[in-house]
């Protein structure tokens, strides 16, 4: 199951072709048929001529989406300035501040199954559009993901999953050492052995994972779990967690260490959760002082345009980067 993001610049009208030839790929691997696919070619067309016309640094993230039997694809595409002063005007048909149509944003929120935007004048614009091949059934968290390889590598070092066990959901992110296929190799290890364990505390969760990553480089790995009005979390390694509130930022523990090689010592933490808390799990590739704070209205949004957000602006640019955002979807009370 691919769980990575493919990033493409889009600057110029060559690279605007580019980006919609990818998505429709995509959707075509994941089984749309053919109206499907040309939902999403001209979703991602109408994003990629938009960054054209008005962005600077503008690229578009792809990303497949699995739940169970359904599957989608989405996009988010990605901007530094101009940003835009009324977004709801602009998503009016025949708003234009380009001498274009100005039906853009309007037909991409016509043909998403999920649509959504966040935009600052003058630090820039992330849009998001889902299309999925068929309705998934509603899920109890939003879940907003930007998994990339470092520049050069054409598979990524890092993954990320996100489980059901019981009546909490678990969230992990594993960055393998390095970077290339052998990371890869590492972080898929910890996702599968992950996956296969039952419910159980995180520190067993991880402990079950150690031997399965003794063959690979070995992983930085971090798992939390919702329960609740009680958000737990463990961690070995430089996976940088946090949870995210209106009252302001819990930054969580993880302990030194490479699970898989060295991991002396493994423990669980555990943070308050309450109505408007939000998590976020970066893998190195993000810079440290990662904050949401200056984006104003950003945590009211999908977690997915603050996943971009984060990427755009605090990237490293020398390594695999992950970004995983959540929180509980709104009516879905605690998982």
């Amino acid at each position: 199951m691919e769980v990575s993001s493919t990033a493409i610049a889009v600057t110029e009208s060559s690279q605007a072709g580019h980006a919609r030839r990818t998505a429709s790929s995509l959707a075509a691997r994941l089984g749309f048929n053919e109206e499907a696919q040309g939902k999403v070619a001209l979703v991602v067309s109408e994003a990629a001529k938009n960054l054209v016309a008005h962005a600077r640094e503008g690229f578009i993230l792809l990303r497949p989406l699995h739940a169970g039997p359904h599957v989608g694809v989405e996009m988010l595409a990605v901007d530094k300035g101009p940003g835009m002063a009324d977004v709801e005007r602009c998503l009016r048909d025949g708003y234009s501040t380009a001498g274009t149509g100005g039906s853009g944003l309007g037909a991409m929120r016509r043909m998403a199954s999920l649509f959504d935007i966040h935009s600052v004048p003058g630090v820039g614009t992330v849009v998001l559009a889902q299309m999925w091949s068929s309705k998934p059934p509603p899920s109890s968290v939003d879940v907003g993901v930007v998994c990339v390889p470092k520049s050069g590598e054409e598979v990524c070092g890092d993954s990320w999953a996100v489980d059901t066990k019981g009546d909490r959901v678990f969230f992990l992110v594993a960055d393998g050492l390095g970077h290339g296929p052998e990371a890869a190799r590492a972080s898929r290890a910890a996702v599968v052995s992950f996956l296969e364990q039952g419910p159980n505390e995180l520190v067993e969760l991880l402990r079950g994972m150690h031997p399965e990553l003794h063959s690979t480089r070995g992983a930085a790995v971090a798992l939390a779990a919702l329960d609740g009005s009680r958000l737990h979390f463990s961690g070995v390694g430089n996976i940088s967690a946090a949870v995210v509130s209106p009252e302001g930022i819990q930054r969580m523990v993880s302990m030194n260490g490479t699970l898989g090689h060295q991991s002396h010592r493994m423990q669980q933490f555990s943070y308050t959760w309450g109505p408007g808390s939000t998590l976020v799990m970066c893998s190195d590739g993000l810079a440290t002082q990662w904050r949401l704070d200056g984006y104003p209205g950003l945590l009211a949004r999908h977690p997915s345009l603050a996943a971009g957000v984060l990427y755009r602006d605090f990237a490293r640019g020398r390594d695999d980067a992950t970004v995983l955002v959540a929180r509980v979807a709104a009516g879905g009370g605690s998982p």
